[in-house]
């Protein structure tokens, strides 16, 4: 496993769309586990895979409960509102107030190709929701409500 770098704000690759996995081998496996490990590293809850300079449609997100890998996810079911303090690796040092979904219904494969699906409610909703628009291109900032001041950071 290795810590790849992350792309930062500026970068054009944050808002380009990302394919789809076609391939399910070692390839892919080495990059999940470097994702994971690039996450925790920066000490995350999601990191997509455009975020490490990679144009495919995979994500692994951690709230505390252990890594979820997300390959060719999509959102099939969304519910009920939070509107929270949002932010992300790519834009260290900056949050803002988002309007997610509470419950989110995700339906993914996993590192092997096998169909799940998978749910969450509150942080792992606005996770799923965060990063999964990450493959579409759309980062946080292209749907903040207001960007958090400094003071209210703290």
């Amino acid at each position: 496993m290795a810590i790849r770098n992350i792309v930062k704000d500026g970068d054009e690759i944050l808002h380009k769309k990302c394919r789809e996995v076609v391939k399910f081998d070692e390839r892919l496996w080495t990059l999940l586990d470097d994702m994971a490990e690039t996450m925790h590293d920066a000490e995350g809850v999601g990191l997509a895979g455009n975020q490490v300079g990679v144009l495919r449609k995979v994500v692994v997100i951690d709230i505390g409960e252990g890594v979820i890998e997300l390959v060719n996810p999509k959102i099939i079911k969304a519910e009920g509102e939070q509107i929270t303090a949002e932010g992300c690796l790519s834009f260290p040092g900056e949050y803002g107030m988002t309007k997610r979904p509470m419950n989110v219904t995700v339906q993914a494969q996993d590192r092997n190709g096998k169909t799940f699906e998978i749910s969450g409610e509150g942080l792992l909703a606005k996770a799923f929701c965060h990063e999964i628009d990450h493959l579409d291109g759309i980062v946080y900032k292209d749907i903040v409500i207001r960007m958090l001041s400094p003071e209210e950071i703290e």
